[in-house]
């Protein structure tokens, strides 16, 4: 009976340490969808290199010394949002980032990528206006907090934003120890307090990926 009982437990064991390996190892698949390339005839496509990465980048709007840089939500065509930012901000220009890996850029997307490529986007933008204000949706919200803390971000607005990777995380996979295994964990919660700049905050009534409490705790 013991050897029975120690035998399942092993098992028990093999399997949970089998399910920490496969969350640890695919982590990211998880969290990154990268889109395909796409082609936009009403923007300007901008190529920029970053950390020995080729982002592409959309560009709208007039010249114009006010700008904003938008980093779109996980799987997610930004080029899908032309039109809409060139209708809602005709008086300034917007700069719709593809992510390393997403929307023909290239690279494998990480969080310590998609910090640096927010810093070479900012900084190539801030060359060009004296102005520049930072919209992150979703995933995105998490880039847009890092930036407004590295750089001086003249208004920020997050839409549907979350407070960390990792609290959404542990709520999917409540037996796993997420803070041991996760390494893209987008702590914006710990980001937040630095803030100082003007800051909107967007909610979805019904936000199927993002539990609101999430976003009310950032």
């Amino acid at each position: 009976m013991k050897y029975v009982v120690a035998s399942i437990l092993s098992l028990v064991v093999l399997l949970y340490l089998g399910g920490c390996a496969y969350l640890y190892f695919n982590q990211r698949a998880f969290l990154y969808f990268p889109t395909p390339p796409t082609t936009a005839v009403d923007a300007e496509l901008i190529a920029l290199q970053s950390n020995g990465e080729t982002l592409r980048i959309w560009r709208v709007g007039p010249v114009s010394e006010k700008a904003m840089i938008y980093f779109g939500g996980n799987a997610e065509d930004v080029s899908q949002n032309i039109p809409w930012f060139a209708r809602h901000f005709p008086d300034q220009a917007v700069y719709l980032v593809n992510y390393r890996g997403y929307g023909g850029s290239t690279g494998t997307p990480t969080e310590a990528g998609l910090f640096q490529d927010a810093l070479s986007v900012f900084d190539l933008v801030q060359g060009k206006h004296a102005v520049v204000s930072v919209i992150g949706r979703s995933l995105g919200s998490g880039v847009a907090v890092y930036l407004a803390t590295a750089r001086k971000v003249k208004k920020l607005v997050l839409v549907t934003p979350y407070d960390s990777i990792e609290n959404l995380a542990r709520k999917q996979y409540p037996f796993f120890p997420i803070g041991l295994l996760l390494q893209d964990k987008f702590a914006s919660n710990m980001r937040a307090k630095t803030i100082t700049m003007p800051t909107q905050v967007i909610l979805s009534e019904k936000d199927e990926l993002i539990p609101r409490e999430n976003s009310m705790a950032l």
